[in-house]
């Protein structure tokens, strides 16, 4: 093994709770779920449930931060977006009854038909567009491995950690980060870059994750996050320059 991959298969390790997480770059990715117009943005669906939308634009900036951090470092970068069929075949009809919504899923909202594919308000936020490489996972469903095949393309990437972002964190982040335990994958989620309309959610949803001494997995924060995703690339230029 020549030094070049010798230093992207170096471990690195993440300050995080319960305890650091160790992990490899080169088998980790970044998990974006859900930073859509139509739960981030006034006027999407979300705004339109009553929440406060500024709750969750708080994440935008540590998420874009870190989204910089991996592509630098080269790691793997998935997003995902929660939405329809246009037909709304892939929709239970328990969902789209559910709440007695005035203007529900598939509805005509001031961004187009809500969590509807190909919509305005189903697009990812432009402050985190994803680049052409990065692989955007559509879901009809709450957790991102449902009906997907997130799970076919982390395994083809040999994929065993994931840093999961995203909104909202007891819903669509929590989920998907239990799918993910059951399916043998490491998570570290990142607390400022998850968020919830419910301050309360917020607290007790990570507060699960590192029960038990993380039963579902790590919580950190994007500082640390970028802190070693950055430090592996150092590293990694180091050996290079040494070549």
């Amino acid at each position: 093994m020549d030094a070049l991959n010798q230093s992207e298969t170096a471990v690195q390790s993440i300050d995080a709770v319960p305890y650091p997480l160790a992990f490899n770059p080169v088998t980790t990715a970044l998990l974006l779920i859900d930073m859509q117009r139509d739960f981030l943005e006034p006027g999407g669906f979300g705004d339109m449930l009553g929440n406060d939308v500024s709750l969750l634009r708080s994440t935008i900036e540590p998420c874009r931060a870190v989204l910089q951090a991996a592509r630098q470092s080269a790691i793997t970068v998935i997003h995902t977006r929660e939405g329809h069929r246009p037909d709304l075949t892939d929709a239970p009809p328990s969902k789209l009854a559910r709440g007695h919504l005035e203007t529900g899923i598939g509805d005509e909202g001031p961004m187009g038909r809500v969590l509807v594919r190909g919509q305005p308000g189903h697009e990812i936020i432009p402050e985190l567009s994803p680049t052409d490489n990065e692989p955007v996972i559509d879901k009809p469903g709450k957790g991102a491995f449902y009906e997907t095949d997130l799970h076919l393309i982390l395994q083809n990437r040999h994929i065993r950690t994931l840093i999961v972002c995203g909104v909202t964190t007891e819903v669509c982040v929590h989920t998907t980060v239990r799918e993910a335990n059951d399916r043998g994958y490491e998570c570290l989620v990142l607390a400022d870059c998850v968020g919830s309309y419910f301050p309360e959610f917020q607290h007790v949803a990570l507060e699960m994750i590192v029960a038990q001494g993380g039963i579902f997995g790590w919580v950190s924060d994007s500082k640390s996050a970028i802190s070693a995703l950055l430090n592996q690339q150092e590293q990694r230029l180091s050996i290079v320059d040494c070549t």
